[in-house]
């Protein structure tokens, strides 16, 4: 049968059915690594157990003729900030070459239980840092719709692998923007959780304020089985009465020329969204994206005291930043932002004023939902295009969610004027915010409005060419 594009419900149907075995999907994967990922740069290792572990699930399957767990024979692509004990976690640096703690991370451990098997380990901007998916371990990540851009980021290397169908589901980590931007980039369902709701164990740190893991997946089917798994609290379940009611947040649309392709999808967008049965509000308040990164979020100020303390506990070759810089053994892209953060200290008056605006900004928006009785808010992940190989991400929206720790899901809006490099389209996404745990109302209406439009639609291989790096 066809495994392109495959997802959980019919993967597992087709198990059941002996049409296919886990076996023949992982070997399908693995394939396509191999043929295509010099072209994208989007795999840093891969498990070579994989195929041993497929097995042994099909021997289940075979000895009691049921499924091992809800994630059952399910290939997952991990980013590579986080642990896992089939594979080193680099976070994408030289610094940590070949290094492993000899653990699995607690969203692993949940992964396992439920039955998935883990791929690969996946590219990423080193050590999380910023959102165009580049390190020193595996250089460039490139973006399956568009070679000449990048992924988003900086959980790229997922984004990318993910589109490129390298794997069913994935995981990537998200501080600022960074499960939602590579969503947004590649088509992707992309879901960034209330924080706590996924526990931060065995991930390297950025900035545990803002810091959570979540699923990333071609569809929201496939993103909300892998959340349920690696939550650490159930979700409650949710059943919509009358009409969904959301806010469209006007200050987080760009208004140049540069952002008439966001734009003009977005309108489309919002249009299906009324057409689905939900009613939009314009909301007006000035929510300055500028603003909330440069003088709200917390990240640059947290970076230094934790990654420090991860990297001294877990042993770690080059135990902090100062012994990082020192061996060189980092992407130059990245050494402004190390320098600057070893300047920064969570001991400062400017730390204790940017945890106050987190406050405020959080009771802000809770009075925003209050006032105009919402259910969500609705804004596309970024006012413009995924930037450019060699450019810097620029007016994504992300931020929101991440200083104020609210959950947010990041789907599929549509595709951008095809052009010769990207001959359907870059891929534009939007995202619904929600208030605290209301990740099942986010999801219910994700659903509904993905049942009447769903925008999903595979990259085209055949540009993609291994000469290209």
């Amino acid at each position: 049968m066809a495994m392109l594009e495959l997802d959980i419900t019919t993967y597992h149907q087709a198990l059941l059915d002996r049409q296919l075995t886990s076996e023949q999907l992982v070997t399908f994967y693995l394939d396509r690594i191999q043929r295509f990922d010099c072209a994208l740069s989007s795999i840093i290792s891969i498990n070579s157990d994989a195929i041993e572990l497929a097995r042994k699930y099909d021997e289940a399957l075979r000895d009691t003729g049921k499924l091992c767990g809800s994630l059952h024979g399910i290939p997952v692509l991990i980013k590579d900030n986080i642990e896992t004990k089939e594979l080193p976690t680099t976070a994408g640096s030289l610094s940590l070459e070949g290094f492993s703690t000899g653990k699995d991370a607690d969203l692993v451990k949940r992964l396992k239980k439920a039955g998935a098997i883990i791929l690969a380990k996946t590219n990423l901007h080193e050590f999380a840092i910023w959102g165009e998916s580049i390190s020193s371990i595996k250089g460039q990540t490139l973006n399956p719709y568009d070679l000449t851009r990048t992924p988003g980021g900086s959980s790229g290397g997922t984004g990318a692998a993910l589109a490129a169908n390298f794997g069913m589901v994935g995981i990537g980590t998200d501080t600022i923007n960074s499960i939602r931007s590579p969503s947004s980039a590649n088509n992707l369902v992309g879901i960034r959780p209330t924080v706590g709701l996924v526990s931060a164990e065995g991930i390297v740190p950025y900035s545990l304020t803002q810091d959570t893991a979540g699923p990333m997946a071609r569809t929201l089917a496939d993103a909300v089985a892998v959340l349920k798994v690696i939550s650490v609290r159930d979700l409650p379940e949710v059943s919509l009465s009358g009409y969904p009611r959301i806010g469209v947040l006007k200050s987080f649309f760009g208004s140049e020329p540069i952002n008439e392709e966001v734009n003009c999808v977005m309108a489309k967008a919002l249009t299906e969204l009324k057409t689905s049965g939900m009613t939009l509000v314009d909301i007006d308040d000035n929510v300055s994206i500028d603003q909330l990164v440069s003088k709200v979020s917390v990240h640059l100020y947290e970076l230094k005291a934790h990654l420090n303390g991860y990297l001294e506990r877990v042993g770690a070759p080059y135990p902090s930043i100062d012994a990082i810089l020192e061996s060189g053994l980092h992407h130059p892209g990245i050494k402004d932002n190390l320098v600057l953060t070893n300047h920064l200290d969570i001991g400062s008056q400017e730390y204790a004023d940017r945890m106050e605006k987190r406050t405020k900004l959080q009771a802000q928006i809770r009075s925003l939902f209050r006032d105009h009785q919402l259910d969500a808010l609705v804004f596309p992940h970024q006012q413009r295009l995924v930037c450019q190989v060699g450019g810097s991400q620029i007016q994504r929206n992300g931020a929101l969610s991440a200083i104020t720790g609210f959950p947010s899901i990041c789907q599929p809006a549509g595709f951008s004027t095809p052009t010769t490099d990207a001959p359907i389209g870059v891929p534009i996404g939007f995202e619904l915010l929600g208030l605290p745990d209301t990740e099942p109302l986010l999801i219910e209406i994700s659903t509904i409005y993905q049942e009447q439009f769903s925008k999903r639609r595979p990259p085209i291989e055949a540009n993609w060419r291994c000469d290209v790096l």
